[in-house]
């Protein structure tokens, strides 16, 4: 399966890195393909380097003016024009999406990926992969969206919250199994 991961390229601490690496050498052992931002900086390095160790497959999107921060031994490089170009390029590559800890970069790939989602424009399963608690303010924010009307499809249909990789995974493998 091709799972695409929307993660920060900053340096972070071990509470988020190790989660991250963990995850990664299980899409690798399970022989999935990690489609990405390419970036060989922050996160995004750890998950790649241990998916890559792990025997899975690299797919990168980066965008024009990160393309010196790209990653050189992918399996497949691609450089977008733009940053809308490169979310296309990353939805349009991958099987599922995981949505792991992040900055505002991350952020707008979410909420966009779950706006599409919603308008019926894709039918991939999205898992927020919830480490260390990040996400549970959005949780809690989707959560009265739903209770107040404003999702007009039920929030598990929209999105999965997952506190690890194994239930992460979990999900996208009965997800891919039901198709």
């Amino acid at each position: 399966m091709n799972i695409c991961v929307f993660l920060s390229a900053a340096d972070l601490d071990d509470r988020y890195t190790q989660p991250a690496r963990e995850f990664a050498e299980l899409l690798g052992r399970g022989g999935h393909t990690l489609v990405w931002g390419g970036s060989e900086s922050g996160l995004m390095k750890v998950v790649a380097d241990g998916v890559q160790a792990s025997g899975g497959r690299l797919v990168g999107v980066s965008v024009d003016f990160l393309a010196a921060k790209a990653r050189a031994n992918a399996d497949e490089m691609v450089i977008a024009r733009d940053l809308a170009e490169r979310k296309a390029l990353l939805l349009e590559k991958a099987d599922a999406i995981v949505i792991m800890v992040g900055g505002t970069g991350t952020l707008d790939e979410a909420t966009e990926i779950l706006e599409l989602k919603k308008h019926g424009k894709h039918d991939k399963p999205v898992v927020l992969l919830n480490t260390a608690g990040f996400y549970d303010g959005l949780r809690q924010q989707f959560q009265r969206m739903e209770d107040e009307g404003f999702l007009p499809i039920p929030l598990t249909d929209l999105v999965f919250f997952a506190k690890d990789g194994v239930g992460a995974l979990a999900h996208l493998e009965e997800w891919s199994g039901l198709q």
